[in-house]
């Protein structure tokens, strides 16, 4: 436990309410935090504990007794992190598909947070806990940009942000089918599949909303096959995997959304058997923009498209002689 930090509210202010006056002098700590630390006494008002609804009417000394991070139970693991920016209130990285992002049954360790966890010695904690704060996910086999935190204000900075919608988020995709139109946008309630419970689907009762907007990068003919770029406006899980697949343009390599049949039936056999090797959906987060929690400024990440990924892109281009679809 460490020393007290002394707060003064100081004469000649309009009366405030304790717990309102702490959630403005104390912006690194959480309303749910606040009144933790009020019920266990560890904020006291001239030296006596008191209550969230007292009136500070002027000249009052607040200390507040912050109690220490405590360590989490996940390991520090040194897992190498494609890190594309990094200061002390937060890292943004490039991740691999195959990478979970957090611990979980089956997932013990091996994950991002325990990347983070051995990469990030300067964690000041999240939550009263000395971890990195994971405000959006990335699908185990979906490659791309990913934020993370490493302080309680940039955790909800952050994800207020995602909350209000005004993160920039941009994928690439490869999906069965050819798209002929040129743009458009799906808006269509996600939620859990009403039957297969591990799946998300548009035709849920308690489907919650969720909007993707699409543009058609490629067509390539003779495989059935278009190459997509995707903005999101909101983030459910699942999102682009559903929205495409109910309108029959499944992802390539999708094993939960898509079917093997439709791999089968391409007529190149080099396309083919690189399209059954990449064993994942063909889904990659390419950009990342977002306004610095702490600073304000905006900020914006690209992340290049992962070997497996850039070599079928690759392929296609220049079996149909086009220019670069997807710059580096």
């Amino acid at each position: 436990m460490g020393a007290p930090q002394y707060l003064r509210f100081d004469h000649g202010q309009l009366p405030v309410r304790l717990d309102q006056f702490l959630a403005q002098a104390l912006a690194a700590v959480s309303r749910a935090q606040l009144k933790r630390l009020i019920d266990e006494q560890r904020i006291l008002v001239d030296g006596k504990p008191a209550k969230a609804g007292l009136k500070l009417k002027g000249g009052e000394v607040v200390s507040v007794l912050l109690p220490e991070p405590e360590p989490v139970e996940t390991p520090p693991q040194d897992i190498p992190l494609d890190i594309l920016y990094e200061d002390h209130d937060l890292i943004v990285i490039n991740k691999p598909a195959g990478l979970v992002v957090h611990p979980a049954p089956g997932h013990s360790g091996g994950t991002l947070v325990n990347a983070l966890l051995y990469h990030c010695r300067d964690l000041s904690g999240v939550g009263g806990e000395l971890r990195p704060g994971i405000v959006h996910r990335l699908d185990k086999d979906t490659s791309g940009v990913m934020v993370a935190t490493k302080n309680d204000v940039s955790h909800r900075g952050l994800a207020a942000q995602f909350k209000r919608h005004t993160i920039k988020r941009r994928y690439v995709a490869l999906v069965h089918g050819l798209l002929m139109e040129s743009e458009g946008t799906i808006d269509q309630p996600i939620g859990r599949h009403p039957i297969q419970r591990k799946k998300m689907s548009g035709h849920s009762r308690r489907g919650r909303c969720a909007v993707t907007h699409w543009r058609t990068l490629a067509r390539f003919d003779e495989e059935r096959l278009s190459l997509v770029e995707l903005t999101l406006e909101t983030g459910r899980t699942h999102q682009i995997r559903v929205h495409f697949s109910e309108r029959n343009h499944p992802l390539v390599g999708d094993p939960t959304y898509g079917r093997n049949d439709r791999l089968r039936g391409l007529k190149d056999a080099v396309l083919k058997q690189r399209l059954q090797q990449l064993g994942r959906q063909a889904l990659h987060a390419r950009l990342l923009g977002f306004e610095h929690p702490v600073r304000g400024d905006y900020l914006e990440f690209v992340g290049s498209l992962p070997e497996d990924l850039r070599e079928i892109v690759s392929y296609l281009e220049n079996k149909y002689t086009l220019d670069q679809l997807i710059p580096d």
